[in-house]
């Protein structure tokens, strides 16, 4: 009696919910963080960003695009994108066998790793820039012999694409490390049950389950590579027209009073900052959509 009369009994269904105070805040207070998030942005972010394009604005659209017709210029603008073309591909490589490894086998030494690869988010950019001095500089450790067979690293292009490949070799590999590790290994233990070999089981089922991570990674790669300043500051030697990159090119037009011209090398490097936000938000959406569909396809799986 005691079980049907217990079984019998139904909690009816809230028709309304009620916010109680610990989930939520008053409209008053919603609207007052709002509005100063919005102000703080607008301080921090747009007008600074509207101040770099008026600037570089300033003597009109002749003289804008003027400044890109300067060598000086061009040279700064080839580097970076030199510097970024090589610094991201080898990254994207490092990144996905890093994230590889450690998300799917268990070894000695793995916390280690870990640890190493976040080495560029602990160590300041000007120290990095210096440890390549004392190792490939004149007084440096092997200095000596490069200089004796006539190779340059240090004020040349190969030392700052080092200095880019350390300071941006971390992104790629901690983009992907949370997905392969939420993943198992339950696909691709089936692939290999059905005869793939290796890398047709990375390439057809570990690397599609990641792309977008992959590609996310590579994003703010190629974003902190394009923008660095400190370490390539240390290793470039500022040689105008040879080892200038585009940060380090603003940097002489402002000191050489040349602000509009600066400006308008800022306002490039702005506009590649906003693309990349904007591949960025279409990567994140289309992550966000691969997930829905692959939870809506394991539900009806369950079903």
């Amino acid at each position: 009696m005691a079980g049907s009369a217990a079984s019998s009994i139904r909690i009816a269904p809230v028709s309304g919910y009620v916010a109680t105070k610990a989930t939520s805040e008053p409209a008053v207070v919603r609207w007052l963080l709002i509005a100063a998030a919005l102000l703080f942005l607008g301080i921090f972010l747009f007008i600074p960003l509207g101040v770099v394009f008026v600037t570089a604005l300033h003597k009109g659209f002749a003289f804008y695009f003027q400044t890109f017709r300067d060598p000086d210029t061009l040279a700064a603008i080839r580097l970076t994108l030199l510097s970024a073309g090589i610094a991201v591909p080898l990254n994207m490589v490092f990144g996905v066998a890093a994230a590889w490894v450690i998300g799917k086998f268990d070894f000695r030494g793995k916390g280690v790793l870990i640890t190493l690869i976040d080495l560029p988010f602990s160590v300041s950019p000007v120290v990095s820039g210096l440890i390549y001095v004392l190792l490939f500089g004149l007084q440096g450790l092997l200095g000596p012999w490069l200089i004796a067979h006539n190779i340059r690293i240090i004020f040349a292009v190969p030392g700052i694409v080092l200095a880019t490949i350390f300071v941006t070799f971390p992104f790629v590999a901690r983009e992907l490390l949370p997905m392969i590790q939420a993943q198992g290994n339950d696909e691709e233990e089936a692939a290999l049950t059905l005869g793939a070999s290796g890398w047709q089981t990375f390439f057809r089922v570990t690397l599609p389950n990641v792309k977008w991570a992959l590609l996310y990674g590579v994003i703010l790669c190629n974003a902190r590579a394009m923008g660095e300043f400190g370490a390539v500051s240390v290793v470039s030697g500022h040689i105008r027209g040879l080892t200038d990159t585009m940060p380090l090119h603003i940097e002489i037009l402002y000191n050489d009073y040349q602000f509009v011209s600066a400006f308008a090398v800022a306002s490039l490097l702005a506009l590649l900052a906003l693309m990349t936000l904007v591949v960025k938000s279409v990567v994140e959406w289309k992550s966000s959509q691969q997930l829905k569909q692959q939870a809506l396809s394991g539900g009806e799986e369950n079903s």
